[in-house]
């Protein structure tokens, strides 16, 4: 297999599953909490943010250093989606909210830092809001779902 092929096998892979996880994630966050929905989204949330990270990683290793912070976001993001899976039934625990919210605000940096330049309307922004925009946005979702858990 040539460079150029692996590349486009890994896209070919890559781009699904970040479909799938934006998708599982998003459903997993308006499920009802604790349901067999909530529990099928955020397994496949998990899954699929793997395999973006595998492949993203791989991506990065065959176009170059220059990628190195979206390697570093897509494994902030499947560390902080794992830890907020193993912490999902602790009792009274907040870090489940704040890891997956955390784990899906990251993905989504890493997906607008990539193509948010090429998007149409969202080239007209600056470049260093795509850095911000999703955690400004995503914070206060989080933040208000962990007040409700312990409120």
């Amino acid at each position: 297999m040539t460079g150029g092929s692996v590349d486009t096998l890994l896209v070919f892979v890559h781009v699904p599953a970040g479909a799938i996880a934006a998708l599982a994630g998003a459903g997993a966050m308006f499920a009802p909490k604790g349901g067999p929905s909530h529990r099928w989204c955020g397994r496949a949330y998990l899954r699929s943010l793997i395999v973006v990270t595998v492949t993203g990683l791989a991506l990065v290793a065959t176009r170059g250093p220059h990628f190195a912070h979206l390697g570093a976001l897509g494994f902030a993001a499947a560390s902080l989606g794992v830890l907020g899976y193993s912490a999902r039934r602790r009792p009274n625990s907040s870090a489940h909210i704040a890891c997956m919210g955390a784990s899906y605000i990251v993905m989504l940096t890493a997906f607008y830092v990539d193509n948010g330049p090429k998007l149409p309307g969202w080239r007209e922004l600056p470049a260093i809001s795509f850095w911000f925009l999703p955690t400004v946005v995503g914070a206060p979702f989080v933040a208000r779902a962990i007040w409700r858990r312990i409120g």
